[in-house]
């Protein structure tokens, strides 16, 4: 299949679901007052979204080796707005958790799915620049959900916020009926699930690949939702925290852009320490001091980072095991989510006690191992494999 871009149904679903992750992050305050719990109780509702958004990719990798992208993908999305409607209607923290848990579990088909459409669709020589095409929507969506989110949550209710990307998710699943399934060999269509496992989880590099993924979603996706927090620690209004953090996606966005470019001038090991020293200086910046300048900063250095080191990864998880992409991609999808939901529960009882600058350094401090031994290996690893298909 000849493509210069991912088909607009696979990037329209990636941005809903992407917002639906994000937008709860400028919220987590709101909704603690409002259901009368604790910051650290009601951080519960994005750590149990995320454990689920990671434990459910070897499922739905599985699925979608088996029975077929597109057909994955939309099923999830009709789970996803169920529940992500019902998590609009929840009047207890748990009975919040569980709906979000099982929104988290839908959601995370979409993301991991449409890597593996690209990686099935597009070769390995330009396939960095179609997965960054797919980030770039992605951080619009995350830009959007930290800006609006935090906005709607403050000047209507924070369960509009929930309601808003489930109608989306309803909508999203109808067009993609007509986006083809990616051609597939017979004998990976065929192949049983203890083929699928063992092609992934008894290939050395992979098992690398999924570790370094688990870090970088501990360190990344498990502490970003606390530079809302930080700022409301402060005293500053839900709205203008998640305004802050929408500097996040923007910087991601726009570097993507020069990302794209840059994958065919500099090497993935150079991509990836740029991306690393990034975030690295993201985390001091507001381990320093957290104010509305500071944090803003620190979201857009982040993003910035992210384009770099996270695309890499995302290109290398395509090509380590072409014959079982979809599974691949699915452990990796869920080593970043598992990571990041370990890491953020691990992170709420500082941010309970406001010592956001030992959060903020300890994230800052692990970037280093994680980019040096990114770059090494990937480095001995050498150029991205063609696809080929699964031996019969």
């Amino acid at each position: 299949m000849s493509l210069t871009r991912p088909p607009p149904a696979l990037s329209v679903a990636s941005f809903v679901s992407t917002f639906d992750r994000f937008a709860v992050s400028p919220m987590l305050v709101l909704i603690a007052m409002d259901l009368k719990v604790s910051l650290a109780a009601s951080v519960t509702a994005a750590s149990g979204y995320y454990l689920a958004y990671g434990l459910t990719q070897p499922l739905w990798g599985l699925l979608s080796d088996r029975y077929g992208r597109v057909r994955v993908m939309r099923g999830a999305l009709y789970g996803a707005a169920l529940a992500g409607l019902a998590s609009a209607l929840m009047p207890a923290l748990g009975a919040l958790v569980v709906a979000r848990v099982v929104t988290g579990a839908c959601f995370g088909a979409v993301i991991p799915t449409s890597l593996t459409y690209v990686g099935d669709t597009f070769h390995a020589s330009v396939r960095q620049r179609a997965l960054t095409d797919l980030m770039g929507v992605s951080a619009l969506g995350t830009a959007m959900a930290t800006g609006l989110g935090g906005v709607v949550a403050d000047l209507l209710d924070w369960r509009v916020a929930f309601m808003v990307p489930a109608l989306c998710a309803l909508a999203c699943a109808l067009p993609l009926r007509s986006l083809p399934e990616p051609p597939r060999a017979e004998a990976e269509r065929n192949a049983g699930v203890r083929r699928f496992l063992g092609m992934v989880l008894g290939h050395r590099w992979a098992l690398l690949v999924f570790g370094l993924a688990f870090t970088e979603g501990a360190i990344m996706l498990g502490c970003l939702p606390f530079l809302a927090t930080a700022l409301q620690h402060t005293g500053v209004a839900a709205a203008v925290a998640g305004l802050g953090i929408t500097a996040y996606g923007l910087g991601l966005w726009l570097v993507s852009k020069v990302v794209k470019r840059l994958t065919s001038r500099w090497s993935t090991p150079v991509l990836m320490a740029a991306g690393g020293a990034q975030l690295c200086a993201g985390f001091v910046i507001v381990m320093v001091q957290v104010n509305l300048a500071t944090v803003t900063v620190t979201a857009l250095v982040l993003g910035s980072g992210w384009s770099f080191l996270h695309s890499s990864l995302q290109t290398w998880a395509t090509s380590v095991v072409p014959g079982a992409r979809g599974t691949t991609i699915a452990f990796f999808a869920s080593a970043l989510f598992v990571g990041s939901a370990v890491s953020s529960w691990a992170a709420g009882p500082l941010a309970e006690s406001g010592r956001y600058a030992l959060l903020f350094g300890l994230a800052a401090a692990a970037v280093v191992p994680l980019t040096v031994v990114a770059a090494l290996t990937r480095r001995r690893y050498g150029k991205d494999e063609d696809p080929q298909p699964l031996p019969g």
